[in-house]
């Protein structure tokens, strides 16, 4: 799917990141209609009904992610993949190793999409070094997207700070997803250390952007969605 083809209202994607899966039903019934992507990740992963919550918000006309961000030996995470395909899923995620990432692309079938995590947005420079590793965010992340990108990745999931430079290295067909989003006007990042506002996502080249907590969080989280839509609306009339 190329960029021009995204409907407006799929390009928001709000993290179910939430203790159970009954709590994740009663988010999603109270965002109703505002929202029609959402990404389960290793938390319901880890909790019972986690392929049920997927069926269930499938049956219900929405898409899924699924965050599981693989990293194991290839053939254990092509194994997972091959497991995962033909469960309806939009996306997956993998760390962005060359033979994890290929392992992955080559059991992706037809209609999963394979997404390479490049720098967790919970990271600095600081952090980077403090594992051995001495590149800036920017290299770090550039470098992980070319090799995915090369190694059969449909996109990769990057910070808004990052998505300008590897838009114009890896061109305008792999998919951009950015997490750590925060509104306009929004104080305070969690645990996040490299936040974007969804204007800002977008116009650095983000396809999809990942909100979770402004949204959970709201006290009207319809609304809260529903202003992020009308948003992404207005950038993309």
């Amino acid at each position: 799917m190329q960029p021009s083809e995204i409907a407006p209202r799929d390009r928001l994607i709000v993290a179910l990141d939430l203790p159970g899966i009954a709590v994740a039903e009663a988010m999603i019934a109270r965002l109703g209609d505002s929202v029609t992507f959402y990404k389960i990740g290793l938390e319901l992963a880890m909790a019972p009904g986690y392929f049920d919550l997927m069926t269930w918000l499938l049956a219900r006309g929405k898409r899924v992610f699924a965050d599981l961000k693989l990293h194991d030996i290839p053939a254990t995470v092509g194994a997972a993949v091959r497991n995962l395909r033909d469960c309806g899923a939009s996306f997956v995620t993998v760390h962005a190793e060359r033979s994890v990432v290929e392992a992955a692309a080559a059991e992706k079938g037809p209609d999963l999409k394979v997404l390479a995590v490049t720098v967790l947005t919970s990271l600095s420079e600081e952090d980077l070094r403090q594992t051995g590793i001495h590149l800036s965010v920017a290299d770090l992340a550039a470098l992980r997207a070319r090799i995915a990108v090369a190694a059969g990745a449909d996109g990769v999931v990057a910070s808004g700070l990052e998505a300008a430079d590897l838009r114009a290295q890896l061109g305008t067909g792999p998919i951009i997803v950015t997490p750590g989003i925060r509104p306009s006007g929004e104080a305070g990042t969690d645990d996040q250390k490299r936040v974007v506002t969804p204007r800002d996502a977008f116009a650095a080249g983000a396809d999809y952007i990942v909100v979770g907590r402004p949204i959970r969080a709201a006290a009207d989280p319809h609304a809260a969605a529903g202003a992020i839509q009308s948003e992404i609306a207005r950038l993309f009339e």
